[in-house]
């Protein structure tokens, strides 16, 4: 399998687990160190154990919002194990109304369990 294709399917499994509410899944996904810059208040979630604080309180919401991340460019380092992911992002509610949506960089690092995330940077644009 291509690294590429490795990226994206990890992206896709950590779709799937924001869907499905999985803390457990989204965990070997993040590296222990991964920031995330949120899309509208550029709120900054410094580590993993942060970031899963906050899908938790977002699982709990009655009314939660499901984001999805949308893969366009990978772009792997020829140097190092890691790679440049570009793409669309979507918060929208169980019904399927797109809340907000925008663009999004993600920085992958590849390790002995495979690729995890390091950081992400979103911007809302809707």
């Amino acid at each position: 399998m291509s690294e590429d294709l490795a990226i994206r399917l990890a992206r896709a499994a950590f779709n799937r687990a924001l869907a499905a509410a999985d803390i457990d899944q989204i965990r070997p996904l993040l590296s222990p160190n991964a920031v995330l810059i949120a899309g509208t208040d550029s709120a900054i979630l410094p580590d993993r154990k942060a970031q899963l604080l906050a899908w938790k309180r977002e699982f709990a919401a009655p009314d939660r919002t499901v984001y999805t991340r949308t893969p366009g460019a990978i772009t792997l380092s020829p140097i190092e194990p890691i790679a440049m992911e570009h793409g669309q992002w979507a918060g929208a509610r169980a019904d399927g109304t797109v809340l907000a949506s925008g663009t999004y960089a993600a920085k992958w690092r590849k390790a002995a369990t495979g690729w995890a995330i390091e950081a992400e940077i979103y911007v809302t644009l809707a």
